[in-house]
């Protein structure tokens, strides 16, 4: 039994823009080298199958319905697609890939890979590119179990996994910061484990989706408020609902205009550094988006930037 699906084929769609460019079904006929009664058994045959009048035939000029209006323009998009498809499958043969996923990590500059998202569509790839955003242990388990193809942000352990390669980011210099208006800002310094365990902490979860992730800096029987991304830890921190350690990076302009005061603590500010990886086995061939995107980590200063410039997109 034949459908809808039969009779709206690229050639069926194509059909019906040509009529409505012609404006009638004898010039679209005569244009397409057809016998108008062929043009209009083939529109009658669509109709039938979708159950629906396309055209108005109360008058000479080929009117579209609703109905038939809105078919031109999804058959349009279609046809589109169509093309758009055809485009990437012969630009993949060439060595590119459907699609990168890369994962990054909260602590990474958003609009620093929104910037280098935009160079590479710049390029016309046949690629498309999906952002994950990940947390800790997250950001690595994301690659190693296939979700991504690049991982931006993770632990200088990614070196001994295995299939994973890796190289480093960057160091990201940790402070101890609260709101001006929080109890812990007009303490004097420096700050006691004792003392801030009394305190709210502000952590941000482990996006790891086996084991319990890692947490830093949290003391046993303090009070925590936990947060999805980096970004919300420092937007909880700056409504004094309650401290903790922020990157340097994401916090210095909040410092410098005292939205936020640093403390010093009796224990060691952190440092964390950074590596970003790939998936490197000998069944895994690096594909042509994957090598841009190394590539553009080859720079120094794109590295710098990815850790350090937290502005405005």
């Amino acid at each position: 039994m034949q459908t809808a699906r039969d009779f709206l084929t690229p050639d069926a769609l194509a059909m019906l823009q040509s009529i409505a460019k012609a404006g009638s079904f004898a010039a679209a006929a005569r244009e397409m080298g057809m016998v108008p009664s062929a043009l209009t058994y083939r529109v009658r045959q669509i109709e039938d199958a979708l159950d629906v009048l396309l055209y108005d035939r109360s008058s000479r000029q080929a009117r579209l319905t609703a109905a038939g209006a809105e078919l031109l323009r999804e058959g349009a998009r279609l046809l589109e697609e169509i093309d758009a498809v055809a485009n990437r499958v012969k630009r993949v043969a060439t060595g590119w890939e459907p699609q990168l996923t890369i994962a990054v990590d909260t602590v990474i500059s958003k609009p620093v890979v929104m910037e280098l998202c935009e160079s590479f569509f710049s390029l016309a790839p046949p690629t498309r590119i999906r952002i994950r955003e990940e947390t800790l242990s997250g950001t690595l388990e994301a690659l190693t179990s296939g979700q991504a193809d690049l991982a931006l942000g993770v632990g200088p352990d990614s070196a001994r996994t295995a299939g994973v390669h890796s190289k480093p980011l960057g160091i990201i210099p940790f402070v101890f910061a609260v709101a001006p208006h929080h109890p812990l800002a007009r303490v004097a310094e420096p700050l006691s484990d004792e003392l801030i365990q009394k305190h709210r902490a502000v952590a941000v979860a482990d996006s790891v989706q086996r084991g319990n992730g890692q947490t830093y800096g949290l003391l046993s029987g303090q009070d925590v408020f936990t947060v999805p991304t980096m970004q919300a830890k420092l937007d909880a921190q700056l409504r004094g609902l309650g401290g903790g350690n922020l990157p340097r990076s994401m916090a210095e302009s909040y410092i410098s205009t005292g939205r936020l005061v640093v403390k010093k603590t009796e224990r060691p500010q952190r440092t964390v550094p950074l590596h970003y990886a790939w998936r490197q086995t000998k069944t895994i061939h690096q594909g042509q988006a994957l090598a841009w995107w190394l590539q553009q980590l080859e720079s120094e200063t794109t590295r710098s930037a990815l850790v350090e410039e937290h502005r405005s997109a």
